[in-house]
């Protein structure tokens, strides 16, 4: 297995997990990044740095980000965005398997990248009940700051760094 292909699996891994703290954030941050050159994606996922994508990621981070701020929405979204995050670590992984072939690319995306996602969500969704629980929501704004920033960092460091993830 050679070093590229290896950074490749730690970019996926890295960005996966962000899904985890927020659907979007890691996907628009890939995107933005195949779209500046500073990251190469795998075939048929040359999407997700167009125009309409990142419009649409950037409208749907804003409404992730601005509905977990929320008390009584982050919990209704909980439902949704779990299976969301796993998918869409699924997407970003196998987006950046690059030098893999595509059973293979698929097949690490699914057990890899939506494992990451998953155990980072299960981990946010623990989180923001015992904040509920503690601060009767009041806290809840503050769980979604740190969400918000671990899936910013994460992405950035999974792309700048991947094998500090």
């Amino acid at each position: 297995m050679s070093i590229d292909t290896l950074l490749g699996v730690a970019i996926g891994l890295g960005l996966a997990a962000a899904c985890g703290f927020r659907v979007f954030v890691p996907l628009l941050v890939a995107g933005v990044a195949a779209r500046t050159g500073h990251l190469g994606l795998s075939p048929g996922f040359e999407w997700l740095a167009s125009d309409g994508a990142l419009l649409a990621l950037g409208a749907a981070t804003v409404l992730e980000v601005l509905a977990y701020a929320v008390p009584w929405l982050d919990h209704l979204l909980d439902t949704l965005a779990t299976p969301a995050a796993v998918a869409a670590g699924v997407i970003a992984s196998a987006a950046v398997f690059v030098d893999l072939p595509p059973a293979v690319r698929w097949g690490a995306a699914v057990v890899l990248g939506g494992a990451a996602a998953g155990a980072v969500q299960a981990g946010t969704v623990l989180a923001r009940l015992k904040s509920a629980t503690v601060t009767g929501g009041a806290g809840t704004f503050v769980v979604a700051l740190f969400e918000l920033a671990g899936a910013t960092l994460l992405s950035l460091l999974a792309i700048l760094a991947p094998l500090l993830v």
